[in-house]
């Protein structure tokens, strides 16, 4: 029910969620900044049976891809948009990855951090299974609540010739120069698997190591982590980085509760060094 607040008739629309993500990514960091970039990164949308029955989804398999409405429920903002919104304070401008961490217009960018914290992505349709669906290529981080699926249209959804600012084109800043793996890497990640094989949604330690490979194939640092290692490789705060011998820092990306420690260098050169169950 609609139900007005305010002499200025501002309306409220409450909306829950209808299902919720299982994904390969456990958290934020590491996630794709956007979708179809890495096209192993898979997760499972299972629906609450309760708020939609299984024969609603019939017919979703002979798509190839949707789209996926949810709720930035990690968005660092979400407390004081939601319990003490006057007081939240929200930027018109955020730091953009792709121009090194220049500002521009919110709603010029793709940022959670929105008055209203609603992302929309496609991903690829794997299969559909009764009340879930399998999908690839996804963005989104494991617990993310969905408000709504769409089915992909090329026709209508897809805009010949529509244009996009030059610094949204720019990949290649992005982009690292190579992935390698430490000798005993994949036999590392064996020794680990038997604590993930049941839950994973990946079938061998082999393809896991392609999933890793492909995550780390772009820079997933954040524009501070980056800027201030470009100048000088300090010791960075309040981020998952610990510093090894005063040069070199480690970094760790957490996927299906394992935890990848990889370093890259000034050259953009990416080793993975090794990999543990996470203790979280």
């Amino acid at each position: 029910m609609l139900q007005p607040k305010t002499d200025k008739l501002e309306t409220t629309y409450p909306m829950s969620p209808i299902g919720t993500i299982r994904s390969c990514f456990s958290t934020r960091n590491g996630t794709p900044r956007q979708p179809l970039i890495v096209p192993l990164a898979r997760a499972r949308l299972t629906f609450d049976a309760s708020l939609v029955p299984p024969a609603s989804l019939e017919g979703l398999e002979e798509y190839s891809h949707c789209w996926i409405i949810y709720v930035f429920h990690l968005n660092t903002d979400l407390d004081k948009l939601w319990k003490n919104p006057s007081r939240s304070k929200l930027k018109a401008k955020v730091r953009v990855p792709r121009l090194k961490g220049e500002k521009m217009g919110l709603f010029a960018t793709r940022s959670p951090h929105r008055p209203c914290p609603i992302g929309l992505t496609v991903a690829k349709v794997e299969s559909v299974q009764e009340s879930s669906i399998l999908l690839s290529g996804v963005d989104l981080v494991d617990g993310t609540p969905v408000l709504d699926i769409k089915p992909y249209l090329p026709y209508c959804d897809s805009i010949h010739g529509a244009n996009v600012p030059h610094w949204v084109k720019m990949d290649d800043l992005l982009a690292v120069a190579s992935v390698d793996f430490s000798d005993d890497f994949l036999s590392t990640l064996i020794g680990c698997w038997p604590a993930v094989d049941k839950k994973s949604l990946y079938t061998s330690p082999e393809e896991f190591q392609m999933l890793v490979k492909q995550v780390l194939s772009w820079d997933i640092r954040s524009v501070s982590q980056r800027t201030q290692v470009e100048e000088n490789y300090e010791k960075i705060k309040n981020e998952q980085v610990y510093e090894d011998d005063g040069h070199d820092i480690i970094y760790h990306l957490n996927l299906e509760g394992l935890d990848v420690a990889y370093r890259i260098t000034s050259y953009s050169n990416v080793l993975v060094e090794n990999v543990t169950v996470s203790s979280k």
